[in-house]
């Protein structure tokens, strides 16, 4: 599966990027390792990166400030970086004007051949690369391929003596390439035209975060230098709030439309969620899902037996070589459990249907919860987003509240809709509306016909038996996929958020922790709605067409 954000006017014929395979695959070649020396071949994956990376708008500026590239471990993402490293350093990486047909760029002896209406380039006028690496002492995978093809490489030709060195590179005409750590890379006065983030699964630590971020803010120096960013990383670790995870996050806000569009080039690439680790052929085809067309090169060999060695956690190898998300150590879900439980099967009108609700109304402590609609169908269980309200990022969700009359408007729809049989929510800070729903639905939902109240499910209070009861009959539920979804984003991530607390009673579910930006409320939405499905059924409120739940005992 490959995940793909890109901007709205993106178009790969509007690129500097054919001639920079162009100049990477005649003048660059492979750094240390195996293959050292070789020229290089730029598989269609890797190509497709960049031209992505160099697209232009209409008028012949960058699309894109950062750009994020997620691949498995050993997919030579860090040399792929070098290459365009060089290409930034030496070759035309930046827009000139619209060929008119004939024209040519020409570099030792060799003609690339603009094709008319083709972005020409020229060379960055005194460009600085930074190179950053985590450690100090090292120069990171990243440097190393730039100066081996600086040393050893065709580019060290016509170089001066000694320009090339392991802590600094200089180039003709002037300009450097140099490596970086925490400790010295805001030193020299932040001139950057490109920067390369490498691994930023690995950038964890607070010196590492603030590294990251005072060299980001740096390039904000060089207007027609059009400076920007590159990220590459294997999949993080969930929790660790690591550079890798927080660009991810962006990514879903992109794609939820939460957030205002960013010059962020971001692609993802990971195998299929619902692969059984002991079926040898799934956990081949998922390496070769992950890996794209750089599997038919590695080892699938020894990757599989680092899958089947019994000192390696299962949820690393997922991580390492399937490029899943895995789970934090005390998620209530993991990714690949509710990954594998997606299908598309669309709830219609008039379908029977029971009704989750979990929300917040105010700030509290500076941090706001969300407020979360979800539905289930009766005859599958398969849950599906009404509506997911969130307080936007920065400065405009200083202000914002929960839209009341928004949600009043989404409940009543959803029983114009559906033929709703069940519905439980969350009465805290909510206390008068759902009376009102209470009012309005109350009749006509049965599903707790004994009680007075049809609708409200306090979460909290003396009620912690139920609570447990719940959350291990959803939990079951996934695993034996007994449930399914609709991917929907927003309930996804507010699942995948989710930890497990061990109480008096039993596992509960909660945030993080108390003042976590990380939401919920969609997850519990969805554990009400199941849970009001269960119950219609034991009811005898709605028809059951494909298996009879699960019964905690």
């Amino acid at each position: 599966m490959r995940e793909l954000i890109r901007a709205d006017s993106h178009d790969r014929n509007r690129s500097l990027g054919w001639v920079a395979v162009w100049w990477i695959e005649t003048f660059c070649v492979h750094g240390p390792g195996d293959v050292q020396g070789q020229p290089v071949a730029l598989d269609d994956e890797f190509t497709a990166f960049v031209v992505d990376v160099y697209a232009l708008d209409g008028d012949g500026r960058r699309l894109y400030d950062s750009a994020f590239m997620s691949r498995a471990k050993g997919r030579a993402k860090s040399e792929l970086a070098g290459f365009i490293v060089l290409f930034e350093a030496m070759g035309p990486a930046r827009f000139s004007h619209y060929a008119r047909g004939g024209e040519t760029y020409e570099r030792n002896g060799l003609v690339y051949t603009y094709a008319a209406g083709e972005p020409v380039g020229v060379e960055v006028t005194a460009p600085v690369i930074r190179c950053l690496a985590t450690e100090e002492g090292q120069a990171g995978n990243t440097y190393d391929n730039v100066y081996f093809n600086l040393t050893e490489g065709v580019l060290s030709e016509g170089l001066p003596r000694d320009a090339a060195g392991l802590t600094r590179i200089f180039l003709p005409g002037g300009g450097e390439i140099v490596p970086s750590t925490a400790s010295n890379s805001s030193k020299d006065g932040g001139k950057e035209t490109m920067v390369v983030f490498d691994e930023t699964h690995l950038y964890n630590r607070p010196e590492l975060k603030r590294m990251y971020q005072t060299v980001r803010r740096n390039l904000a120096k060089r207007k027609i230098a059009e400076p920007w960013s590159l990220e590459t990383s294997t999949m993080y670790l969930p929790g660790e709030k690591s550079v890798a995870e927080e660009t991810h996050e962006l990514a879903k806000l992109i794609n939820e439309g939460k957030t205002k569009r960013q010059r962020l080039l971001f692609d993802h690439r990971e195998a299929d969620a619902d692969i059984d680790l002991t079926d040898e052929d799934q956990v081949r085809a998922g390496i070769a899902e992950a890996y794209g067309p750089f599997a038919e090169i590695m080892d699938v060999d020894r990757i599989l037996s680092e899958f089947y060695d019994p000192r390696n956690d299962p949820s690393d190898s997922r991580r390492y070589y399937f490029n899943q998300p895995t789970s934090a150590r005390d998620a209530w879900v993991t990714a690949p459990e509710w990954n594998a439980c997606y299908v598309d099967k669309p709830v219609k009108p008039g379908e029977d249907v029971t009704l989750g609700f979990d929300g917040s109304r105010k700030r509290a402590r500076g941090v706001t919860d969300a407020t979360a609609l979800i539905g289930c169908r009766v005859s599958d269980g398969h849950l599906f987003e009404i509506k997911v309200w969130e307080q936007p990022n920065g400065p405009s969700g200083d202000d914002w509240a929960v839209p009341v009359d928004e949600v009043d408007y989404e409940v009543a729809k959803a029983f114009e809709t559906y033929n709703v049989v069940g519905m439980f929510a969350d009465p805290a800070r909510w206390e008068s509306y759902i009376a009102k729903w209470e009012a309005a639905y109350g009749k006509k939902l049965k599903a707790k016909a004994s009680q007075s109240n049809p609708i409200a499910w306090w979460m909290t209070g003396n009620r912690s038996y139920l609570v447990v009861r719940a959350v291990e009959q959803f939990s079951t539920a996934i695993l034996d996929k007994e449930l399914t979804h609709d991917g929907s984003l927003a309930l996804t991530r507010h699942v995948l958020n989710a930890r497990r607390r061990i109480g008096r009673s039993g596992i509960t579910i909660a945030k993080s922790h108390p003042e976590s930006r990380d939401k919920i409320d969609a997850a519990v939405s969805a554990l009400l709605a199941y849970q009001a499905r269960l119950v219609a059924l034991s009811k005898g409120e709605a028809t059951r067409s494909t298996f009879i739940p699960r019964r905690i005992r």
